[in-house]
Order: structure tokens, then sequence, then C-alpha cells
């Protein structure tokens, strides 16, 4: 049998989406389009006797910061060691940089193995949205109105890198929303959210205080319709955690956030929900 590893096509990266719903990571419908967007050489496709059986993600994000994600075979493809030669693919387009994963909790110990270590944990929160006004002071704005230059610096201060390419698309693609908490001309918060196979995903969540945070899922979903949403909250901000279930969500999953190197050093404190367990 011959087993090669390529660089995925965008039929391939929509593939990886649907083998990721299989998994039950419900992603978004439209995520494969901002995840390609975002480093079209960092999706790998490897193919049995032509037939796509493994993947992995493995995104630079500038000079020193790699993530990896997608890290998929398929179950009549496990056990046999095409997984380990797609990994070891994706680790050496990502030789000499930082690299970060959101993996399931029960792999830690074989990412510990390959030099990731544990910065701490994510866990996804669904229910019905909460309905809570924005603090006084705070108008919430359509993301698409922002200048994008500001939106990108903002995103900066919880992200270890700037992302434009990624960014732009995660807020533009139709079916979702964005909005901005603005308070005297200042950015006070931003998050997105997009219709997923199941609950509709709210990420990033950033927000100057859990009041912000709240108002701002409480208007996402009233302005979607969302009936149901989910948030990935790093349990390493547990303003995020008490807030997530004083709005009464309560806990589906769970992933491991681990890096090669240090933590990078942004604002966790305002980081109540992470944008994509995929791209970071």
């Amino acid at each position: 049998m011959s087993f090669q590893i390529n660089v995925a096509s965008a039929d391939d990266v929509a593939r990886m989406a649907e083998w990721a719903a299989d998994e039950g990571w419900n992603p978004g419908n439209t995520d494969a389009l901002a995840f390609h967007a975002a480093d079209p050489g960092a999706f790998l496709i490897g193919r049995l006797d032509d037939k796509p059986v493994a993947c992995i993600s493995v995104v630079r994000y500038g000079a020193a910061l790699g993530f990896l994600g997608f890290y998929i075979a398929r179950p009549e493809a496990r056990g046999k060691g095409y997984g380990i030669q797609i990994w070891k693919a994706g680790m050496a387009r990502l030789a000499g940089r930082n690299v970060g994963l959101d993996g399931v909790v029960a792999q830690q110990d074989n990412y510990k193995k390959s030099g990731f270590r544990l910065a701490w944990n994510n866990i996804r929160h669904e229910g019905p949205p909460p309905v809570a006004a924005p603090p006084a002071g705070i108008a919430l704005v359509d993301a698409r109105s922002v200048p994008f230059d500001r939106l990108a610096a903002y995103d900066r201060r919880f992200f270890p890198e700037a992302r434009d390419s990624f960014l732009a698309p995660w807020i533009g693609l139709p079916e979702r929303a964005g909005l901005v908490a603005m308070k005297d001309g200042v950015l006070e918060g931003f998050a997105v959210t997009r219709p997923c196979r199941a609950a509709s995903r709210i990420g990033p969540l950033y927000a100057a205080s859990p009041e912000i945070a709240g108002a701002l899922v409480s208007a996402l979903a009233a302005k979607t319709g969302a009936t149901a949403v989910a948030i990935d909250v790093p349990d390493r901000n547990r303003a995020a955690v008490r807030l997530a279930e004083q709005m009464g969500l309560k806990p589906a999953f769970e992933t491991a956030r681990m890096y090669t190197g240090a933590d990078p050093a942004v604002d966790y404190a305002g980081l109540f929900g992470v944008t994509s367990l995929e791209l970071g």
C-alpha cells in the first residue's frame, strides 16, 4: 500500500471539517473557508492508495508561533502508523516555533511525549443563551462597521501574533455575526458567532468585564436567532468560568491547551472564549 502526504486542496480542507464533525468537535458551517485563508499550505492530507485517511493542520503565525489542529486518522486507518507519519510531517513544518494545540484531554500524555506541556484547559459550555443588557455607557456595534485595523489591533491583545488573513474572513463570512463593545470610542469587547452542526459557537469572546462578555453573548444570540450557544472557556480565567456558570451554560466538552514553549504573554483576564480549537 502507498501512503502519501500532500498539501490539502480546498476540497480537502472542507473534508477535514467534515471529519472534525464526525469526531464531535462541532466545527462552524463555514469555518473551513477562514481556516484555508489563514495559511493555505498549512493543511496536510494523507492518502492511502489515493484514498484520504489522515490529516493535520500546522498554521504558521508570524515568525515564532505555530498552531496544530485537525489531527485526525480515520477509524479504518488507526493503529497502523499513518497518524504518526502525518504528525511528524506537520511538526517539521513548524520547526523552531512555539507550537500550540487544543487536544482532547485523554491524549495529553501522548502530546507530552512530543514535547508539549499543559497551559490550561478549555471547557466548552453550552446551553440556551442568557438575556443580558450591556452595562451603562457601553454600545454594541456591528464588527463589520469598525475599521479592520482597529479590530486586528484589539485581537493582538489576546492572541500572540497578528492573524489578519484569518480574522478578516472570520468576521465577514456569511451566516455569522460579530459585535464590538464600545465605550467613549474605545473597544471594550469583541465577539463573533457562527452557526454550527449543533449549538452556535461564540469565539473569540473578549471583554473588559464579565458584564460586557455576557451582554455580547446575549446580543449575538438575539441577532442570529440562536437557541443554543457554545463557548470554549479557558479555565485559567476564573471570571470567565464563573460567568459561564452564571449564564446557565453547562460543561459539555474539554480540551487541553498545550504549548512546546512558554505560555504566550496575552491578556488572559479579558479572554472569555477562545476563537477556535483548530486554529487557536
